[in-house]
């Protein structure tokens, strides 16, 4: 009989792309537009310069695309660079079953392997879809617990997931994986208490590089326990808390169905937490049914079930990013500006006087539940307190989620907004197009090559 490693591993490499659903593959595209557009806007943050730079240090002779620019570096390195301007937004989706973002850790793996094996984009997409299998069902057997302890899954899962796609794009047989993922174990990492700093997307870009390290390196013939999720010690028991679902169980539901299926992969609406963005979308609702003007409001108080805070680290927030994780500042915004862009999460406006105002107004209160919940599972309850009475709502639906979903049309404009920072509109345009074919792309290296500017520069290295 074979082991839980073994098993996941076999499904992982042995799964042939025929068999993976349209849809599933479908979804997987979306991703990889998604994650691509918000990785282009996030090339103008200072921790995407940052991380350029080190891989520029780093003096790697393999060439592997960094987005938005002339440079390169090994596929390992363009992996980290790539997954860190992917998350620098906090605009890229997320999962309910990881509890994390998929996306930022493996479609960064998948490109940087992709390009230098000249994988077709078929190839990618179904890499991507089955190393989201993994991501869902490891966060299904570690349970709420895990990130309810301080483990950023994201990070900590993101490693296993984008083992498992780079993995698959090396054409590891499936005792490499194995070996590749009991490497990658020892790399589990990345901590809560980091949110509101530029280590968050550290966690998504070493994740990535993580994974393709660690699948190279089996490749090459590194050891290490082939069953590091079986036995005394297994990955799951060391960094769970014993609220998960049993994985021999979720073995057998290997894509019956596909987490990108069922729940789904969610896709953000606003470049800021996914925790605020129930509260988010009733406050908008809220604002549209009721005319409520920021001028007038009294209090705002937003509802939380057990752990669907847990990532609104800041109540006081002074910079940028610590807006992006603070329900405070999150609906003053809304209020104050009606919307919430890339630009609302800069310093100088989270540090206007008319925000910090209106922050002191928001009051944040815990729902009594005997239950945990991620920041995207269960509801929000709202409440805003004007001078012409009390106006509240309950939120069960998560904008961008399934349930609410964003149409095509909204993808597309979210896509072009991004990407047209970095590639002007008719580079946006071209790359959405190539994205949009990419199933039918024989070499992923049209699409890499697409998101970098006619005109582009190089970083220098420090």
């Amino acid at each position: 009989m074979d082991s839980i490693t073994a098993t996941l591993a076999r499904f992982v490499i042995d799964t042939p792309s025929a068999d993976i659903p349209d849809a599933v593959l479908a979804g997987a595209r979306n991703a990889l537009i998604d994650t691509i557009g918000v990785a282009l806007a996030g090339t103008g943050e200072r921790v995407s310069d940052i991380a350029r730079r080190w891989v520029l240090d780093s003096g790697a002779t393999a060439r592997a695309s960094l987005w938005g620019c002339n440079d390169g570096g090994s596929a390992a390195d363009a992996a980290f660079a790539n997954g860190v301007a992917s998350h620098a937004l906090d605009f890229d989706d997320s999962q309910p079953s990881l509890r994390g973002h998929p996306s930022a850790t493996m479609i960064p793996a998948a490109l940087a392997v992709g390009e230098l094996t000249g994988a077709s984009g078929a190839d990618v997409l179904a890499a991507y879809a089955l190393g989201l299998e993994i991501a869902g069902k490891v966060g299904r057997a570690l349970g709420h617990g895990h990130f309810m302890r301080g483990w950023h899954s994201t990070a900590t899962i993101g490693v296993m997931s984008s083992t498992a796609v780079a993995a698959r794009l090396y054409k590891l047989d499936a005792k490499g994986l194995q070996t590749a993922w009991g490497l990658a174990a020892s790399q589990v990492a990345g901590l809560v208490r980091n949110f509101g700093t530029m280590t968050k997307p550290f966690h998504a870009g070493n994740a990535a590089r993580n994974g393709v390290m660690s699948a190279a390196l089996a490749r090459q013939g590194l050891s290490a326990d082939p069953d590091i999720f079986d036995g005394t010690n297994n990955l799951l028991d060391t960094y769970g808390e014993g609220d998960g679902v049993p994985m021999k169980e979720l073995c057998v539901r290997l894509g019956k169905p596909w987490e990108i299926s069922e729940p789904g992969v969610y896709v953000k609406r606003w470049p800021c937490c996914y925790s605020n963005h129930r509260a988010v979308g009733g406050l908008f609702q809220l604002i549209k049914d009721n005319g409520i003007n920021a001028t007038e409001v009294k209090e705002v108080a937003v509802g939380f079930l057990p752990g669907t805070d847990t990532a609104l680290v800041s109540r006081d927030p002074y910079t940028g990013l610590e807006g992006k994780f603070s329900i405070e500042y999150v609906a003053a915004a809304t209020l104050l500006d009606g919307d919430l862009k890339l630009e609302t999460f800069t310093d100088e406006m989270v540090q206007r006087r008319d925000a910090r105002e209106l922050m002191r107004k928001v009051r944040r209160y815990a729902i009594a539940d005997d239950q945990l919940y991620s920041g995207i599972s269960g509801y929000t309850d709202i409440a805003v307190d004007t001078v012409r009475g009390r106006f509240t709502m309950r939120v069960d639906r998560v904008p961008g989620s399934p349930a609410w979903p964003m149409t095509d049309a909204d993808r597309q404009a979210k896509f072009v907004d991004c990407v047209a920072r970095v590639l002007g509109s008719d580079g946006a345009r071209r790359l959405l197009q190539l994205c949009q074919q990419c199933r039918e792309l024989p070499d992923i290296r049209d699409v890499v090559r697409a998101t970098i500017p006619a005109r582009a520069g190089t970083v220098k290295a420090a």
